[in-house]
């Protein structure tokens, strides 16, 4: 079973999979960010930067995936493939970050990998505000990511409501985490368990 957790920059994705890797025992798959040879000079100058990052992550998602579904295990994944192509691609494209030219090259490839992979049995999405988002990027202070503007998040939350508005790719799990602190509170932890617990079970109903 693949269970992947999808949301905006600093909504607390890598701390809710390893909670939940942890209590249900399944195996985590983490964003490949701390070893991106690309982040860095992006947060610095996106427009050059741009393609290279989203390449770099493309290619990471869909080998993450591949491997998934070789295992046979019942992994849960920090953010999906399909984040990389409808948000931020399509958001830096929006943006001018990146040329009409490269975002259709891009396209084209992410089209050709998501042809060859099955969507995940579970999309758990993290919806989070402006101010949660900031607050929880300055908590985890990485160097990074200090450049990151508020139009870009913004621009990238907008993204992700279209996206979640629309998608049907199967079971779709949300929680605001304006409203909750699964990291330090046992309760709302145990809350955001009960909930994915019973959507787990309604997939073998």
């Amino acid at each position: 079973m693949h269970i992947a957790i999808a949301g905006n920059i600093g909504s607390g994705k890598t701390t809710l999979t390893r909670l939940l890797s942890k209590n249900f025992k399944w195996e985590p798959n983490y964003e490949d960010a701390d070893t991106n040879p690309y982040l860095s000079s992006f947060y610095e100058d996106m427009q050059r930067w741009s393609f290279n990052l989203q390449i770099f992550f493309l290619n990471s998602r869909f080998r993450q995936i591949v491997k998934i579904r070789e295992q046979g295990k019942t992994v849960i994944q920090d953010r999906t493939i399909y984040e990389d192509a409808y948000i931020f691609a399509a958001n830096l494209h929006e943006m001018n970050l990146m040329s009409t030219r490269d975002y259709k090259n891009y396209l084209d490839l992410f089209e050709l990998m998501a042809s060859l992979i099955k969507p995940p049995d579970l999309l758990i999405y993290l919806r989070a505000s402006i101010p949660t988002l900031v607050n929880n990027i300055q908590k985890r202070g990485r160097k990074y990511e200090e450049s990151i503007r508020l139009d870009y998040l913004s621009s990238l939350n907008e993204k992700y409501e279209q996206w979640i508005e629309n998608y049907s790719n199967g079971k779709l799990l949300i929680f605001n985490v304006d409203n909750l602190d699964f990291e330090n509170n046992h309760d709302d932890l145990a809350d955001v368990i009960a909930k994915v617990d019973t959507e787990i079970h309604g997939l073998f109903e």
